[in-house]
This record gives C-alpha cells, structure tokens and sequence, in this order.
C-alpha cells in the first residue's frame, strides 16, 4: 500500500494535497491519480477512512468523499469537474481538456456520464449494493454495503433502473469509440488524449478488473468489481475494455498502487 499522510497533518501542509480511498482502486481517486500522473504534478496523499466517520476531514472539507483535492489555501475541491479544471490550471500541458468548444462540450458531457450522479460508477454502485446485501451473504457483508448504499441513496427501484441506465452509457460510450476508429483515432475525442480517455480506463475496472499482476486486490473485491448483470454484460462490447488497456499501458502508472 502506498504511504499517506493523516488529514490531520495534512490540514497545516501547503501544495497540493489529495484525499484518496486507501487500500482499493476506486474509480474516483484513480481517476484524480491518473489525471495527476499524466500532468506530472506532485502532491501529497491523504487518507480517508473508508466507510468511517471521516470527522476530521469533515471539519476540514466539510463532507467526507474522495478524493478530495485541496489547494494551498483555496476551498476543497470534491466534485471531479472542478478538480480537472484545478489540474489544467496548475499544469496547462499536457492539455486534457479539448480547446475547441464542441469537443469539449462533448468531452464533458461523456465525462458526465461516467462520473456525475446518475452516472455509470453511481449505477454501477446500486447494482454492488443490490448484489452484496442480499440474503445469502453474511451479516458484515451486508452491513459494509449497505452504508454504501446510503451514500448513494440505494433503493430497490433505483436498482432496478441501474442496468438499462449503464447500458445505455455503455453504448454510447462504444459508438464514440467506434466512430472515431473510423476517423483514424485511437481516442474519445479528437486526435489526441483527453481527461474523458483517463475517467473511462479507471471507471472501467468495475466491468471487469485490470489483471492481477497490474491491480492486486482481495479477491473480495475482485468479485465486487466483476460484473455479472447479463443486460451491462451484453452492452459492454470488445472496444471499451480495449480502449481502457490502451490507456492504462500507454499513459496511466502500472502497476496500480493504492
């Protein structure tokens, strides 16, 4: 496990500090890791206590998610569109938001759909709760998840919508792909890399885990991150996950280290 800092020792530092989730690739924190990564800006690591009370970053950030990103004495940033923009501020090149305005507005509109609420990890989440706190599983289980699923605001009607919501963010995610591999691209958006190529590599470990030798992790967890729903299963055509190991072996650090 890589090293963090308390958020208590964090509070008095400067420069750039990132809460993170510790001990599992979650989408969200790797998504802000791969992003920093390709930027090549430094930053310090601040842990959040998974599913804990979290008081002092509260006290500190006022919520408790990650990550977190704060900034010499700017406000807290928890929401990922603004902790892009922060990240283009501090380091302009390598350019990861599109300077024209249609692509970027469709950057961010797919990005949207990946990370925002309602989003593909956000439904994604309903189906982990819905699988995780049924009744065959046991009492720890189903208590762990079932405080994620308030978080989310987990009920049975939203995760009966999760599939065909996922689905439908798949394909859509797909048919962006396979149009620009008509045009010559191997990316999202443009001729170029993009923040939307990184959100979907790291978001995509939760259709089908990166392999062992690259992401190790409880095979817990591994289970968690598999995806069994035959209607996302179907919608998850051969070029997301391809585009996903593009990206992680071209651009992003392996192995992961969380």
């Amino acid at each position: 496990m890589t090293d963090y800092v308390s958020v208590e020792n964090a509070i008095d530092m400067e420069g750039l500090r990132v809460v993170l989730t510790p001990g599992l690739p979650a989408p969200w924190s790797e998504s802000a890791k791969g992003l920093l990564f390709v930027k090549k800006l430094p930053y310090i690591k601040v842990g959040q206590e998974v599913l804990g009370a979290n008081e002092a970053l509260i006290r500190w950030t006022a919520q408790a998610t990650a990550p977190t990103i704060i900034w010499n004495d700017e406000p807290p940033r928890s929401t990922w569109l603004e902790q892009l923009y922060l990240f283009e501020r501090l380091a302009p090149a390598p350019r990861l938001i599109p300077a024209n305005f249609a692509e970027r507005s469709h950057m961010i509109g797919l990005a949207h759909a990946i990370c925002g609420e309602d989003g593909y990890t956000w439904n994604r989440r309903h189906i982990m709760v819905r699988d995780f706190t049924a009744a065959d599983k046991d009492d720890g289980t189903r208590e762990m998840f079932a405080k994620l699923g308030q978080k989310y605001w987990f009920s049975d009607e939203v995760s009966r919508a999760a599939p065909g919501r996922i689905a439908e963010i798949l394909d859509a995610l797909a048919s962006q792909l396979e149009a620009q591999r008509r045009s010559g691209s191997r990316y999202f958006i443009g001729s170029s890399l993009t923040a939307l190529d990184i959100y979907w590599a790291c978001h995509a470990v939760t259709l089908k885990p990166l392999a062992d030798d690259v992401c190790q992790m409880p095979s817990f967890l591994r289970n968690v991150y598999t995806n069994t729903d035959p209607v996302i299963a179907k919608a998850t055509a051969p070029i997301l996950l391809e585009h996903r190991d593009y990206i992680y072996n071209t651009y992003l650090q392996l192995p992961l280290e969380f």
